[in-house]
């Protein structure tokens, strides 16, 4: 008996759990969804990045800009960066995976903290390299762990800050001590996705750690504060060594047109960004201090989302409480694939989006 050939993946491949990214439906009969399980901005892009991205339409049957000049130029001239030290991506996710191929390989380590973003794991994984989870306190990075977890096989450690998705943060100074303590050859990954939400004086998202040595890069992405996220904008700032691997092996254009337009337009547009940002630091306060007033626990956030637990058992779970929001047209993100099985996590929406979720759980917890 013959047994027909293949191709097969690589050792490890089929080992990994695909990622798989929050609901966008509520069940059939629920007229109107809110959704709140993706940490979009509710509110949308600028509408100057709407305008940017429909100017092109016309012109996409030619190539975008290769290098994404204008995107990097505007993101240096908002942050004050050098131009030379910013690289455009589809999305941060690309630039987070591509570091990963580089300075990665079989039978190296790459640590993430215990509940950091699910796509860490993936791309270690994908690499033939070992995930190392480095244990967190109160559902905050812990620098102890992750330094006790560096060996010599170490090549990566992705910290994000604020962390996805729990919502806490490590001070500077705790950013500072932890790339202090990894050795000159060990990349630190600064994912800063939420950085803008941030209203804390001891935060600071990356930049002066990368700029003053050559192992450290911080990612940023559009899909957040800019409202971007169908769009895949990310960016990266890091060494000009870096930068010169990345060049090397990512793909040609591989910002599209309308990106970079509405990306451009969206990072200038300060107002847009500065009302969002204070909507959000608004009805965080305020969603979660009336969800404690519920009895239940949320874990203290600086983002644009809140971490909800729930019951271990009885009626009162995570599972029936989705499932009861649902119902209700509030779709949040289930997390038990993090390892937080008792816990819901909730997009900061609209007004109306908050205080709904807040009646609908009132009601739950009284059933």
């Amino acid at each position: 008996m013959t047994t027909e050939l293949r191709p097969e993946p690589r050792p490890g491949v089929m080992e990994i759990d695909a990622y798989v990214p929050g609901k966008s439906h509520a069940p059939a009969g629920v007229t109107k969804v809110y959704k709140l399980s993706s940490n979009e901005n509710p509110f949308g892009p600028s509408p100057h990045a709407i305008a940017a991205a429909q100017s092109v339409a016309e012109k996409l049957a030619l190539y975008p800009d290769g290098s994404s000049r204008k995107l990097r130029e505007a993101i240096a001239k908002t942050h004050g960066l050098n131009v030379g030290n910013v690289m455009a991506f589809n999305g941060s996710d690309e630039a987070l995976a591509l570091l990963t191929r580089i300075y990665v390989g079989e039978g190296d380590e790459g640590i993430y903290s215990q509940y950091g973003f699910l796509a860490y794991p993936i791309y270690i994984r994908a690499v033939g390299a070992k995930p190392v989870i480095a244990p967190e306190t109160n559902e905050t990075a812990n620098v102890d762990a992750i330094l006790s977890c560096v060996t010599e096989k170490t090549r990566i450690v992705f910290l994000a800050n604020p962390s996805n998705p729990t919502g806490t943060y490590l001070p500077f100074e705790e950013v500072r001590r932890l790339h202090a303590g990894l050795p000159k050859n060990v990349l630190l990954v600064i994912d800063a996705a939420y950085a803008e939400f941030v209203r804390r004086n001891d935060y600071e998202a990356g930049v002066e750690l990368v700029a003053a040595n050559e192992n450290v890069v911080m990612t940023r992405t559009f899909s957040k504060v800019h409202g971007l996220g169908g769009a895949r904008i990310g960016w990266c700032y890091g060494p000009t060594h870096i930068i010169d691997a990345l060049e090397r092996v990512r793909d040609p254009f591989n910002v599209n047109a309308m990106a970079i337009e509405a990306g451009t337009a969206a990072i200038l547009d300060r107002a847009h960004v500065d009302s969002c940002v204070s909507h959000n630091e608004e009805w965080l306060e305020w969603t979660s201090e009336e969800l404690r007033k519920l009895g239940l626990r949320v874990t203290p956030s600086v983002a644009n989302f809140i971490l909800i637990h729930f019951q271990e058992d009885g009626k009162h779970t995570a599972a029936a409480a989705d499932e009861y929001l649902s119902a209700r047209g509030y779709i949040l993100r289930r997390v038990a694939a993090y390892g937080l099985p008792d816990a819901l996590r909730m997009t900061i929406g609209t007004e109306e989006a908050n205080r709904g979720v807040v009646a609908a759980l009132a009601d739950f917890l009284k059933d």
